[in-house]
């Protein structure tokens, strides 16, 4: 896995989303790549403003961040893109996002299984150590035409 780039190239970040027309929507980038770990960003915008009186990006965005982002680290450390699925996501929000400014965020895949990948995640805006919501996160392995995953090793 040592031929990940630490910044990903844009035509290579498109094929990365390419098929998730909701990360589209929401204009989600892939940031950073390492072998087990992705960063990913939301451009702050008006349309997914949550409550128009306090202008916060609603939190169905940073899940929808979030899930994504533990994805490819997932596909980062097993090289399955678009062949997992999310079994469990939990999230805990810490405070409301600030309005006007980018989400990030950084998902690590610590443990695959045969047939489970294990993720944990932040999601912030500048600084990791002060979060939005955290996250842990399973994801199914070897979902395409495949029975288990197909990591090396595993069978």
């Amino acid at each position: 896995m040592s031929d990940l780039p630490s910044t990903v190239p844009e035509h290579k970040a498109g094929y990365i989303l390419a098929g998730i027309p909701h990360a589209a929507e929401l204009k989600l980038t892939v940031v950073e790549l390492k072998a087990g770990e992705a960063v990913c960003k939301v451009p702050y915008a008006e349309h997914l403003i949550g409550n128009p009186d306090t202008r916060v990006i609603h939190g169905g965005v940073i899940t929808a961040l979030l899930d994504n982002t533990c994805g490819i680290a997932v596909g980062t450390k097993t090289r399955l893109q678009g062949q997992i699925a999310t079994l469990d996501l939990r999230i805990d929000y810490m405070k409301p996002a600030t309005p006007d400014q980018d989400i990030l965020a950084f998902a690590e895949c610590y443990k695959v299984t045969k047939n489970i990948a294990f993720v944990r995640g932040v999601a912030y805006h500048t600084d990791r150590n002060d979060p939005i919501a955290t996250c842990a996160a399973a994801f199914m392995l070897g979902t395409k035409s495949q029975r288990g995953a197909n990591v090396p090793g595993g069978g």
